[in-house]
This record gives C-alpha cells, structure tokens and sequence, in this order.
C-alpha cells in the first residue's frame, strides 16, 4: 500500500482511455451511421472534482466520435486525443507539452492498446472485465466496471490518497 500511496501523492494529470473506461465498451451505430454512446454522470461528478482538487485530466482514444467531443466539453476536459493509433506517442507528447514527467501521471485503461502508456505512466489503473494482463499491469483495479463507476472510484480513491476528498465532499453536506 506504501508505494501505491507514494504513486498517487505525485500524481497532476489523470488520463483516459474512452471505450470500456468512460463506457461499458458497448458501441451504438445508428442506421445513418452515427456512433452513440452512453456516459455515467457519477463518474462525471467525480472527474468535477479531482479537476476541482487540483489534478488535470485528459482523454487519449483510439476512436473518434463526436459524443466524446461533446462528453469532454461537458465536463471541461480541454486536452483530448482521439484517433489516437499509437497511444504511447501521443501521451509522450501531452506530458512534454505540459512540462510533467511520467510519474506525475496517471492512466486509466481497459485493453491491451492501453499497455504501452500503462507501462510508462505513473500509476496505471485499470477497470475489472480488462484482460488478464491489462489487469497484471495496473497498479489498481477499480472494483467497478468501466462506464458503471470506474472513473468515479478512480477520481475518488486519487483524491483519498492525495487527502482532498473530504475537502471536495464538504461542498456538498
């Protein structure tokens, strides 16, 4: 638990994968074509309020889809990359840009694409219905399922170790 706490004390930026992270990893394609999916608004609440701790967040995909343009609008993610085809490249060039190192951040993933960044990166985390080995490389793995809370529990376990919580809790009791 010791290096795990030491992991998420250093951590400024939290990135996500989209699909079976922010999503249950369902894909919704109409008859025209267009590309839905369906967000939680818990895991949104709780991306509000590790910004509002003081950890940026960020989202690298592999897809491109409008409603995960919308979705990162809603929620004021300004730092957002998708069709993303080489993940590492893209997240080396967002930590650069940002003046962070790869300790300072934090990847939230669900498949084997995600392994590259989840082997760089600072504290990798990673949803439970994740393949074997995205789940071996994970510092942590959420008790719950991607588009069903994992974000939630991610932000709020980042904020538990980094002692904000009960600060972010406070706004509201």
């Amino acid at each position: 638990m010791g290096d795990l706490l030491e992991r998420a004390k250093r951590i400024r930026l939290l990135i996500f994968d989209v699909d079976g992270v922010l999503t249950d990893g369902s894909l919704y394609l109409s008859d025209s074509g267009e590309e839905m999916k369906a967000f939680n608004t818990q895991d949104g609440q709780g991306m509000k309020m590790l910004q509002e701790s003081g950890v940026r967040l960020a989202i690298i995909t592999g897809r491109s889809s409008r409603c995960v343009a919308l979705r990162a609008e809603n929620l004021r993610i300004s730092l957002v990359c998708q069709g993303a085809s080489d993940k590492l490249a893209v997240y080396r060039e967002l930590i650069s840009s940002l003046g962070l190192e790869p300790e300072q951040t934090a990847y939230m993933g669900d498949d084997v694409v995600d392994l590259p960044v989840m082997k760089k990166c600072g504290l990798a985390l990673a949803v439970p219905d994740s393949p074997e080995v995205v789940r071996q490389h994970a510092h942590y793995v959420t008790r719950r399922q991607g588009g069903r809370g994992a974000a939630r529990e991610a932000c709020e376990f980042l904020m538990r170790m980094q002692g904000t919580y009960d600060e972010q809790i406070a706004r509201y009791l």
